[in-house]
């Protein structure tokens, strides 16, 4: 009825039917056949029409003086959602994993701020998955099991999983040879890797491990330190750990049951149309992740 009412609006101001057709880029049998449903729905005659001339009824105009600031402030409001949508200016929040965020994406962040001066970043890190709705974030960034079906996804790559040691802790407790023998050994455990589901090579079925940790810490970064320094064995993704390796400081263990990596999504809610700054952000780091070896594995 909106439609209907804006449409009856603009035949007053056009003063005609065909002019109001010409002017909405619609069929003049269109604008009459509305016009007609209006006038049913309201139970009274809104125009008096003839082959040469049309005028509103008393009550017609009564309808159109109310109705006109109605219809205009919504056009002006309409207007303006229009321009912020599409304007590459104000604030994205983001939801994301503490050290995928602050690690891997610090350059994203900074080329993004650096390109677009108008736009305002609110980066929330955390490693606990967060409701993206709830929240009223625009975007979110997750990695593992495929996000659920009412958010809309885009891919940005995967990340591979270790199980890590320094040379010194296992210099001392010798390196696990199976899956098994893990529970053997000193474990630190970071979310959200409480548990560890590694693949036995023999035949492919999945092991579920539930580590009995000596240390437990909602920070990855801090378990790989940790392990660096020579506590226990870590299981952690490689782009935490992959300089660590390369330098020898850390060693991997039991690379043959490695699950497959997980999968690194861009996630946003399903109803909502993405302002032209998000859509700016999300094929930001698209880009960014598609040449990073490191999510290319």
């Amino acid at each position: 009825m909106l439609d209907d009412l804006a449409l009856f609006v603009a035949i007053v101001e056009a003063g005609s039917l065909n002019a109001a057709a010409a002017k909405e880029e619609v069929p003049a049998a269109t604008v009459t056949r509305r016009l007609q449903k209006l006038e049913r729905t309201l139970g009274y005659r809104l125009l008096n029409r003839s082959a040469r001339r049309m005028q509103p009824t008393a009550e017609g105009w009564q309808y159109y003086e109310q109705c006109r600031p109605l219809v205009h402030a919504l056009r002006q409001a309409t207007q303006r959602l229009d321009a912020s949508l599409g304007a590459l200016s104000g604030t994205i929040r983001v939801l994301a994993p503490v050290n995928f965020a602050s690690g891997l994406l610090t350059p994203a962040w900074i080329s993004f701020m650096q390109q677009y001066p108008d736009i305002n970043l609110e980066l929330e890190l955390s490693n606990q998955v967060q409701d993206l709705v709830g929240s009223g974030a625009d975007l979110a960034i997750r990695s593992g099991a495929p996000p659920d079906s009412g958010l809309m996804q885009r891919g940005l790559g995967k990340s591979e999983l270790v199980l890590v040691a320094a040379p010194s802790y296992l210099a001392g407790a010798g390196a696990p040879g199976d899956a098994a023998a893990l529970n053997e050994h000193a474990l630190l455990v970071a979310e959200p890797l409480r548990e560890w589901r590694l693949r036995d090579p023999a035949n492919g079925a999945e092991v579920l491990i539930q580590p009995r940790a000596r240390m437990r810490v909602n920070e990855m970064r801090l378990a790989v330190e940790l392990a660096e320094a020579g506590l226990g064995i870590v299981l952690c993704p490689l782009l935490q750990c992959r300089e660590l390796i390369v330098q020898g400081r850390l060693v991997r263990l039991l690379p043959e049951w490695m699950p497959p990596p997980r999968h690194v999504y861009a996630v946003w809610p399903q109803q909502r149309y993405l302002p032209a700054r998000v859509r700016a952000l999300l094929e930001h780091l698209a880009a960014f992740a598609a040449g990073n070896p490191l999510l290319n594995s």
